[in-house]
């Protein structure tokens, strides 16, 4: 089924346009592809042939995007990107995500889309030369190194990783895990420690070539069952790069990692909301072609309960992350409370929907002939990514509280 996309009254005409554009791409381009371009999440055996075709298709695609000038909304027009918002390219997001793995083929894909966002703005003019470009090109993959095994990752002041600078070089040595794209990437933004400075002052995002003598990558780290994945366990023992390979200044490399994380968490969610409508459509879908005891699933009241409940989450969690958006988009203090809020209700709401539509559709649902299943699990994953649900929940209570107590009451309005 085709997403229907349609102007909305009030929006920038350029906004409207962007929208209409990628809904049209997805539609003629990708879903009526999604089984080629996409074949390994098919799960049945895949040989040489088809791998190397999906490959092809791939490319082909991703030429056919930049010819329609829809490669890589986040950077831009000197690196070859589109340029947008933060709020348009929320929008844009949806649609994109829509279809599973489109992003991909549109020039944004994490972690490379995050970590040009951070060279783009802490990166040295010779940073972006040698790092950057060859992300936008495609000649280069990277990963994103902060996470470690022995300590909370929503804790960055708990890091370990320790970077002491000697004879001009920064000498890296720490145990990290889930580093993302870690089996593929050319470098790694790792977050460290440094000598100087107190709590968060002390902290510094280093690049570092995954060739270099002592980083040593572990093993892909399996989860939900699988024996791998593309996040990967890292040791850095004595690792020595450049001193010019610090991103920025010591001391603002929590600043550059929160920048990162807040605004990643946000098209988290607006990428939640594209797949909550994918598994809308598919559940209202099936609900008006599947017969069972004697009549049609959209008979039963059980079945128009879920798609209720379903409309009014999708509904609540569309609307929180497009204000969220605009508090973004216009340097609004409050965005920081609407952020957690988001992340918080988005994929939880995210996650109730596709377990109906699961429902809705049986046995099939948590095949690999649907796209539910993997939406279930990333709906999960990400009540741990980006913060847990419990650390956004203390922030929210810590900043409204800090309104009352300075005698201010909330405004819900702004």
């Amino acid at each position: 089924m085709p997403i229907n996309v349609t102007a909305i009254p009030g929006l920038p005409d350029h906004v409207n346009d962007v929208r209409l554009r990628t809904a049209a791409f997805i539609n003629a381009e990708i879903l009526p592809r999604e089984s080629e371009l996409f074949v390994r999440r098919r799960g049945a055996a895949v040989t040489p042939e088809q791998q190397e075709h999906a490959k092809v298709l791939r490319a082909e695609i991703k030429e056919k995007v930049k010819a329609a000038g829809l490669w890589a909304p986040h950077l831009p027009g000197e690196y070859g990107g589109m340029g947008l918002d933060f709020l348009a390219h929320a929008y844009m997001n949806e649609i994109l995500a829509y279809a599973m793995g489109a992003a991909s083929l549109f020039g944004v894909v994490a972690p490379n889309s995050g970590n040009q966002k951070i060279l783009l703005k802490y990166g040295t003019e010779e940073q972006k030369r040698k790092w950057l470009l060859p992300l936008v090109e495609g000649t280069m993959e990277s990963g994103y190194s902060m996470t470690e095994p022995a300590n909370a990752g929503s804790d960055p002041r708990s890091i370990k990783t320790t970077a002491r600078l000697e004879n001009g070089q920064w000498v890296i040595n720490g145990h990290k895990w889930f580093t993302s794209n870690g089996l593929d990437a050319d470098f790694f933004i790792v977050m460290c420690r440094v000598e100087e400075g107190s709590g968060n002052k002390r902290m510094a995002q280093i690049i570092v070539p995954t060739s270099t003598p002592g980083v040593t990558i572990v093993r892909g780290i399996g989860i939900w069952g699988s024996s791998t994945s593309d996040h990967c366990e890292v040791l850095y023992d004595d690792v020595r790069v450049p001193e010019e390979n610090i991103l920025g200044r010591v001391g603002q490399g929590h600043e550059a990692a929160q920048e990162r994380l807040g605004a990643g968490r946000v098209f988290h969610c607006m990428n939640s909301v594209g797949q909550m409508w994918r598994a809308f459509d598919l559940m209202v879908e099936r609900s008006l072609s599947r017969e069972v005891h004697g009549g049609l699933l959209k008979d039963k009241q059980f079945i128009q309960g879920m798609i209720a409940d379903s409309y009014i989450d999708l509904q609540t969690a569309r609307l929180l992350t497009i204000r969220t958006a605009e508090l973004v988009d216009r340097g609004d203090p409050q965005a920081r409370t609407e952020i957690s809020a988001l992340k918080i209700y988005v994929p939880a709401a995210f996650h109730r929907v596709v377990d109906r539509a699961i429902q809705i559709w049986g046995a099939a649902g948590v095949s690999n002939d649907l796209p539910l299943a993997a939406m279930y699990l990333g709906a999960r994953t990400l009540r741990l990514a980006d913060g847990p649900d419990e650390v956004h929940r203390i922030l929210i209570a810590k900043n409204v509280f800090h309104h009352y107590e300075s005698g201010e009451s909330w405004n819900f309005a702004g």
